[in-house]
């Protein structure tokens, strides 16, 4: 039995009691009964009713007394009361006060069917938002950044030092690393987690349409404005607005963008009220904004609004020990919505995978690892990531033939670091050149796979 299930009736009098019960019965929900407020609190508490159909006047307790002590335990409680004609006032002083509706005896069973029916309805709907919104949440916790890498870490401090705060934070990065992760894990682990999160894509949005989009617009504002609208900013009022790809404003929405971070207060297209909002701003861009301040093309306080807090997402390639992570969690998360178990993945695979210079980024990893698992029989070949190369030549390298992504991963970077140092006469510098990562990676997987004691037997020279 579900919380949705349960109406609870209270009324002095045993034939109003049993009336109400039939109708509830008929109507497919369970009913419950108590005979006074004392008791209405009480078996409130006991079986957390989604309504509840209350007379005002009765022994013991009234209803509005235990109206009050119910609406302060369970405020979402949808609350019915059922009231004389010379207390209808009361009852309308109790709807503004949080009560759902009230009825006026003798009340038409038909009224009562239709009220009932809005309640649990209204009832279900909070239900679901709760649980979508418990479930966007859970995807957006700090927690869930994937990735172990010395950059990652310093992305994850950033966030969970910025994300309490109100300050405009910049995310840079390339396309499909993961910028819009950042935002929504920032404002979904700040004070504003329950306001709206709104999106604005910069470069999806004409730029005759731009403006009247953030701004909104009043009846009559040009061809086509029948009715007002209000824009972005207004919708996310006690939120965060997400400015993607935010470098491609034109210079004239650049201008209002900074008034409004300014001031926090616009005025909508075509109209003359001043609109004060309360918002976040969060940007994202691919562009590199200094250069484009430096050309002419970005204001330049308008960047240093924006990059109050800088937080740089780094690519994948720059990100190499993260990509079994990543690989493993995308291989099980489309495994599950495939309703399979998750592939195994052989070492050639494997090794693709690592040797990808991911142009794409996580997007792109996330994008072939979802056609392997479609197209697979249970077992990820290299036949099953088509259009991925490796760039970057490394050392043949003999690995097992199958395993889980991690296992083989790790496998075969300790393979390929060791041949490779070995090959440079145990030369971290050159080593380091080889495999197209930095010397301070290098020396971290050296000291992550046990490896020093090869640089000791080789020539140990640091350049």
């Amino acid at each position: 039995m579900s919380r949705n299930d349960r109406v609870l009736v209270v009324d002095d009098e045993l034939s109003v009691r049993r009336l109400i019960q039939e109708v509830v019965r008929k109507a497919g929900y369970s009913v419950f009964l108590a005979e006074n407020g004392r008791e209405a609190v009480e078996k409130a508490r006991e079986i957390k009713p989604a309504v509840i159909v209350m007379d005002i006047k009765m022994p013991v307790m009234g209803g509005m007394e235990a109206f009050e002590i119910i609406r302060s335990e369970q405020p979402h409680t949808a609350v019915i009361l059922m009231t004389a004609h010379g207390t209808v006032d009361t009852a309308v002083e109790a709807m503004k006060n949080g009560a759902f509706d009230y009825l006026v005896k003798p009340y038409n069973v038909a009224e009562l069917r239709i009220i009932l029916e809005r309640a649990l309805q209204l009832q279900s709907l909070r239900d679901e938002v709760t649980v979508l919104r418990n479930q966007v949440q859970e995807k957006y916790k700090l927690g869930n950044i994937i990735g172990k890498s010395a950059v990652m870490q310093e992305v994850y401090k950033k966030v969970g030092r910025v994300a309490p705060t109100n300050a405009t934070v910049l995310v840079t990065g390339e396309s499909g690393s993961g910028k819009e992760l950042i935002a929504k894990i920032i404002h979904n682990n700040s004070v504003r987690r329950d306001g709206p999160f709104i999106k604005v894509n910069c470069g999806a949005l004409p730029e005759g349409l731009l403006e009247s989009e953030l701004f909104g617009y009043e009846k009559g504002a040009f061809t086509g404005a029948v009715a007002r609208k209000p824009g972005r900013f207004e919708l996310a009022d006690g939120g965060t607005i997400f400015f993607d790809e935010v470098g491609e404003l034109t210079p004239a929405l650049q201008v209002k963008l900074l008034g409004v971070l300014q001031e926090r207060e616009f005025e909508r297209v075509g109209g003359t009220e001043t609109i004060k909002v309360d918002v976040r701003i969060i940007a994202a861009t691919n562009r590199d904004l200094e250069a484009m301040v430096r050309n002419g093309y970005f204001r330049e306080d308008l960047y240093y609004r924006l990059k109050v807090v800088p937080i740089h997402v780094p690519p994948l390639r720059e990100r190499e020990e993260d990509i079994p992570l990543l690989a493993d969690y995308f291989l099980r998360h489309y495994a599950a919505e495939s309703h399979r178990e998750p592939p195994l993945i052989t070492a050639e695979a494997a090794e693709q995978l690592r040797r990808h210079r991911w142009p794409g980024n996580v997007r792109e990893l996330a994008n072939a690892l979802e056609r392997a698992v479609i197209m697979s029989s249970g077992v990820i070949g290299v036949h099953d990531l088509p259009g991925l190369t490796a760039d970057t030549v490394q050392p043949q390298v003999a690995i097992p033939h199958s395993g889980t992504l991690r296992d083989i991963m790790h496998y075969v970077e300790k393979q390929v670091i060791d041949r490779a140092l070995k090959a440079c006469g145990g030369n971290r510098g050159k080593t380091a050149q080889m495999l197209d990562i930095s010397r301070r990676a290098l020396q971290y997987k050296i000291d992550e796979h046990g490896l020093g004691k090869a640089v000791l037997e080789g020539d140990q020279s640091s350049e």
